[in-house]
Order: C-alpha cells, then structure tokens, then sequence
C-alpha cells in the first residue's frame, strides 16, 4: 500500500524524507469502527511497514472529529467455532505489535476511544490527545466481559482506574484531562492538534538510528509481555463463560441510555 493509498477503511500516507507514516482509521460515518476488511487491511499495513525501511516511525490516528475508533463494528459478522475451546476475535490481529512490527508507533486520539480501540492503543509506544478525547469501555453494560482490553490497559493505567473504566461501562468515560493526569496520555493539546503533535514526536524518534530506536521498542515490550501473555490465556474462558447471548447483547445496546458521566 504505496504513500496516499486507501482500501478497506484504512488510509496510509507517508513522509520519506521525515521517515514518518501516518495511518489513518477512515470510516468516520461509522466512528471509524473496524469491520473484518478494515481488520485485514491494518494487518497488511503493518506487515508492509515491517519491509519498508524508508518507514521508521508510525503515526496511527482515525479519520473525523467524532472517533479515533469506536472498536469492533457491531454489524460485523465474525463466524465462531462450535467448540467452547475455540474463539475467533478479529481485533487480536490489528495492532502492530501483533503483527511482529516493532517500529515506534504513537496513537493521535480526537473524540472517542472505546471497547476495541484499547487493541490499538495498547500496542502504541504513547497517545497524544487532544482535549475532545474520551475513553470508555462499554462491555459491561451489553453483558460482554471486558477481557482483552482489560488486560492491554492494566498494562498502561493505574489498576483501579482501569476496573473503574471497565465496570462502570457505558455510563462513565474518562476525560481527556483525567486520562491525561493518569499517564494513559502523554501530551494533551488543543482541538484538532493532536496529530500533529504525534507527527512532531515522531519525527523527532524518526530521526534516532534505526536499531536502537527498534530495540527499546521491542525491551519496552518485553517487560510487560509476560503479564499480557498470561491474561490473554485466561481471555477466550472468561468471555465464552460471561458473554451473553448475541441476541441478548443486542437488547441491552438497543436499550443503552445516551447519557453518561464524564470524569
């Protein structure tokens, strides 16, 4: 996918003389949701960058002033298995270091952030946010368990802030300002700046030799995988036992009230 191309919801344009791509999630009308073609086309995206040298850091941010990514599309259809040892998620393949790519990437977040985007967040190197931002984990409130998300955020927010998104569900979100005071965002910037602010990091990290840069990425890594690959385990048991039936879920979103609290 060659500077400027789009395909299935993802749009990548990239700077060969700063070294900086940006990647952005392009279906705005849907809040950038991912479908199964926008989740095959982020995986292709970041297994091109893992041979493109010109490429050395990544910006990754969502098309629109509403959403960065509201995650997992709910008109999606996603076959399952018939076997309760068996599940199929489609985000587990979207994020970057999924995908064996271990060039810094910083996430550049304007409005929502929510339920499957924690997949992307949480394989970020840092978010830039402007003050628009706001982050909430809604499984809860359509009977769903919150257990990929969980994990990948306990690993960048204060444990108790992370239940507190996790339980409190669709009622509660968390500020731009919050997330900034609880280290989940590292720069907070006025409306409508945070790429550009993620493009100025990453120019900087762009400019750093290529090895050591790739190395702190993948130790910074290291020192948390552990953990992630033990609540991962645990990931596909706890949803196939908590999750509701679809039809179910469906009820509960149908009757989801439109109010909430931001903190």
């Amino acid at each position: 996918m060659g500077p400027g191309a789009a395909v299935s919801g993802v749009r990548v344009g990239a700077d060969k003389d700063t070294g900086v791509a940006v990647v952005t999630l392009d279906r705005p009308d849907r809040l950038n949701a991912v479908d199964l073609d926008m989740a095959a086309a982020l995986a292709a995206v970041w297994q091109e960058f893992r041979y493109d040298d010109t490429v050395r850091a990544i910006v990754l941010t969502g098309a629109g002033e509403r959403a960065f990514c509201t995650g997992l599309d709910r008109d999606a259809v996603v076959p399952q298995p018939g076997s309760p040892y068996m599940q199929d998620d489609p985000l587990l393949r979207i994020g970057p270091k999924a995908n064996d790519l271990w060039k810094p990437v910083v996430a550049a977040v304007r409005g929502m952030a929510c339920g499957g985007a924690f997949y992307l967040l949480g394989e970020s190197e840092f978010v830039v946010a402007d003050t628009t931002a706001a982050f909430f984990d809604p499984h809860t409130t359509y009977g769903m368990v919150s257990a990929y998300e969980s994990v990948l955020m306990a690993q960048r927010m204060p444990y108790g802030e992370v239940a507190r998104m996790a339980l409190m569900g669709n009622a509660e979100r968390i500020g731009a300002r919050r997330a900034y005071e609880i280290g989940l965002v590292s720069e907070l910037t006025p409306p409508g700046q945070a790429l550009a602010a993620a493009v100025r990091c990453a120019g900087v990290i762009a400019g750093f030799p290529t090895e050591g840069v790739q190395g702190t990425v993948r130790a910074l890594w290291a020192a948390k995988e552990a953990a992630r690959a033990q609540g991962f385990a645990q990931a596909p048991h706890l949803i196939a036992l908590g999750n509701l039936p679809a039809e179910r879920q469906t009820g509960l979103f149908r009757a989801r009230r439109r109010t909430h609290r931001t903190r």
